[in-house]
Parts: C-alpha cells; sequence; structure tokens
C-alpha cells in the first residue's frame, strides 16, 4: 500500500472519530440548548467506523446491523484441501484489513507495480470502514457433496444440526439461487464497502471458488440492539420487533451460539445461518385494505403495536376477543405463528433485509425480503417455526420463497494467528 493511500484512509477515519469526539464533548456542555446535531455528527461518526475483527464470536451476528448487505454464496471448484486452506487464510488476512477500513492486499490498489493487477480493486479507495463486517459459513455441500463426494475429508465433522432443509408448503426454489458449500456475509453502512468486500474475496479465490448466486440488500428488516429503532419492511409494517437482542446475553446463550456438547467442538460459540429470498407481491399487496393488512400481521401498521396493545413493544395478548368473540389477534395471523410461545420458546436472531431486483417484465417489481436467521439448532427453531407458517399464514398469498440455503458459522477468529475454518480443517 502506497504512502498516500495510508495517510488518505487514515485522515478520513481520523476525521470520522474526530467528529464523533468533538461532538461528545459538546453533548455534555449544552446539547439540549442546540438541539440533536451533536448527536447526529456523533452518530455518523460512530456508523463510518470500524467493527473488530478478531474475538470470541463472528462479527456481523449480534453487531448491531448496518444499513446494506452484499451476501455471496460460493461453489468450491479445486479438488485440493490445501488450496481451499491457503484461500481461507488468505480470506481471513484480507477481511482483517478490509474491516479495518485498509485495502483488502498488502500492497493496494495503486501501490504496486504498474505493468501487475492491483492486488485491491480500487473501488473503496477513500471511504471509511463504515462498520463493515465480513461472516463466514459452511453449507452441507462442502462436507459431502451433491453426488455424496467426501471432497475434503470433512464428512465425518458435519454437524447434525447442519441438516438440509425440508420442502416447505409454497416454496418455489430456484436450485441456482440455493445452497452453496461457502457463503460470506458482508454488512455496512455504505453499500460500496459490502460490494468491494466481496468483489474482492470473489477475485482472491478465482480457480479455488466461484460465485453460485448473490444477493444486495438496502434498508435492514431488524434490529440487532436495543439502541436501534424497530425498520419497516417493503409491506410498510414494524418487522423483527420482538427479535432476539445483543444485549440479552441469556437469550443468545440458549437460542443463538451452539454450545460445548451440541455437536463438534469446531462449532462451540457458533451458530448457524438459514437465508431465505422471499418474493413479496407488492402490488397485490398495496391493493388490499389497510385493515385487512393488519388483521394479516396481528399488528397496527403506524405503532407497530400489537392488536388489542398500544404499544409496539406489548406482548401480544393471543387469548384476547373481539366483540364478536373471534380472537383479536387471527388464528391466521403472522404474529400469533410466530410467536415463541407456539414453538416450545424457539426463537432467532433475525437480521434481514429489503431488496428490490428490478422488475420481472411483467410491469411487477422483483422485490421483496432476503431474510437471515441465525440460531443455535435450525430443527429446533427455524425448522418448526416456518413449517407452521408455510401451512397456516395468511401472509402467504402474497408471498413466494424463491431461495434457500443453510449455513454453520464456527466462532470467532481469535487473533493474527487464527483463520476461518482453522479447527474444522485443522
Amino acid at each position: 500500500m502506497s504512502g498516500n493511500q495510508v495517510s488518505r484512509r487514515r485522515a478520513i477515519t481520523l476525521a470520522g472519530a474526530g467528529v464523533a469526539g468533538v461532538a461528545g464533548v459538546a453533548a455534555g456542555a449544552g446539547a439540549l440548548a442546540r438541539g440533536g446535531g451533536d448527536r447526529a455528527a456523533a452518530d455518523q461518526g460512530a456508523a463510518a467506523g470500524a467493527v473488530p475483527f478478531h474475538g470470541e464470536y463472528q462479527a456481523g451476528i449480534t453487531t448491531p446491523a448496518q444499513d446494506r448487505l452484499h451476501f455471496v454464496a460460493f461453489d468450491v471448484v479445486t479438488k485440493d484441501r490445501a488450496r481451499l486452506v491457503d484461500l481461507l487464510q488468505e480470506w481471513t488476512a484480507a477481511a482483517a484489513r478490509m474491516t479495518a477500513g485498509r485495502d483488502a492486499g498488502v500492497i493496494g490498489a495503486v501501490g504496486g507495480v504498474p505493468e501487475a493487477p492491483p492486488d485491491d480493486t480500487g473501488e473503496a479507495l477513500g471511504l471509511p470502514p463504515s462498520q463493515l463486517t465480513l461472516t463466514i459459513g459452511f453449507g452441507p455441500t462442502l462436507f459431502r457433496d451433491a453426488q455424496g463426494k467426501d471432497r475434503f475429508g470433512l464428512a465425518g465433522r458435519r454437524p447434525a444440526a447442519l441438516a438440509d432443509l425440508p420442502h416447505f408448503a409454497g416454496d418455489a426454489l430456484r436450485p441456482e439461487l440455493s445452497g452453496g458449500d461457502l457463503c460470506v456475509q458482508a454488512c455496512a453502512n455504505d453499500p460500496q464497502v459490502a460490494v468491494h468486500a466481496i468483489r474482492n474475496l470473489a477475485r482472491i479465490g478465482m480457480g479455488v471458488v466461484s460465485v453460485r448466486w448473490s444477493q444486495l440488500g438496502f434498508g435492514r428488516t431488524s434490529s440487532t440492539s436495543r439502541g436501534q429503532a424497530t425498520p419497516r419492511n417493503l409491506f410498510g409494517f414494524k418487522d423483527g420487533t420482538a427479535n432476539l437482542k445483543a444485549e440479552d446475553a441469556g437469550l443468545l446463550r440458549e437460542q443463538l451460539w451452539a454450545q460445548p456438547g451440541d455437536g463438534p467442538d469446531w462449532m462451540t460459540g457458533g451458530s448457524y445461518l438459514v437465508t431465505r429470498k422471499i418474493r413479496m407481491l407488492v402490488e397485490t399487496w398495496d391493493r388490499s385494505s389497510l385493515v385487512e393488512q393488519e388483521q394479516i400481521v396481528g399488528r397496527t401498521k403506524g405503532s407497530g403495536a400489537p392488536l388489542g396493545g398500544g404499544d409496539e413493544f406489548d406482548e401480544p395478548d393471543l387469548a384476547a376477543k373481539g366483540d364478536d368473540g373471534q380472537p383479536l389477534i387471527a388464528e391466521t395471523a403472522h404474529v400469533r405463528l410466530a410467536h415463541p410461545s407456539q414453538h416450545d420458546g424457539a426463537r432467532l436472531l433475525r437480521r434481514g433485509y429489503n431488496f428490490v431486483d428490478g422488475s420481472d417484465g411483467l410491469g411487477r417489481l422483483d422485490a421483496g425480503l432476503f431474510f437471515i436467521a441465525y440460531q443455535r439448532d435450525p430443527r429446533k427453531q427455524f425448522v418448526p417455526i416456518q413449517t407452521r407458517l408455510a401451512r397456516n399464514d395468511a401472509m402467504n398469498e402474497y408471498l413466494r420463497h424463491v431461495s434457500s440455503g443453510i449455513f454453520a458459522c464456527p466462532p470467532g477468529v481469535r487473533d493474527g494467528g487464527d483463520h476461518w475454518g482453522r479447527s474444522l480443517f485443522g
């Protein structure tokens, strides 16, 4: 990396930190007199900062959900186990650099020999880290491929919880948009930073992996921290009100992180990721009355309160009846069917995103929700929840599930001597 490049990156990062620091001091001196400008400046500085890459858990799971997503699933095209391990080491080093706001390679986009290809693509030059996180997962086909072959000697290390998802009622899955040997989730507050990260991992992986499918997302559809407001999905409703939060330490141990004895040791401290690309038939939904929309969801559209409640975070009263003697929250309402009480207390940590992938050629938006959920064991959490929803949810009239994936996400990279997949391949 060139000296100019380092100084440009450092200047921008320090400028963001400086804004946040000055704003914090000013807020203590008299923010009430000046309004919310100082708080906004501090928030902008934090949003541009770096999320630590190393740690007990992978970043990008309980990390406060960023605004943008680039998710990619890869097929492994090499038959050489050593080449795959080498790639995972290279990826880890690049991920640590990029999440810190540096170039993907040690030379960088402009610091090398002019006659040679750069080891960074350059579109993030001058941009701050933007809270970039990179999270890796391993799919079932890495352990045994579609033909049943154990390509890398990993079949005996596949966790039982990494079971292929069943076919759910109404599924219209496209194989070319589903599955994958590996996945990487890039989240950031700048879409160019997220795209840059995935582009460079794909570049580094050429000849070892190939992109199977990818998805861009905008506008997070869940909050993963109590400091975040609940966002809205493309149906206009608040989404993820009852989501697991980073502050729920006890629930995270119970519902999110794989515990000792759950499966192979390499997954202890990891989590299982389920993705679903859900096409929303927004044009049909938009012609539905407000009262029908609220009955389908089980919440008011404005405040997000459960029907019969007064506040978004009121617990839904599933036993409440209306004047007509019928349940206030219908038997087919999404809120009722997804409620933990209907699934032996099972919960998910969701961090999905809205998407709009142009139009479908028939005058309709190709839009919807890219659903992302982390959990301790999909067999006990996502599968029973989705089975019930797929069979009974009134919202299904407006949804089409077109993509699906399941991945085992190992624990975090502890330090500079560790790398993605070390405990799995070791």
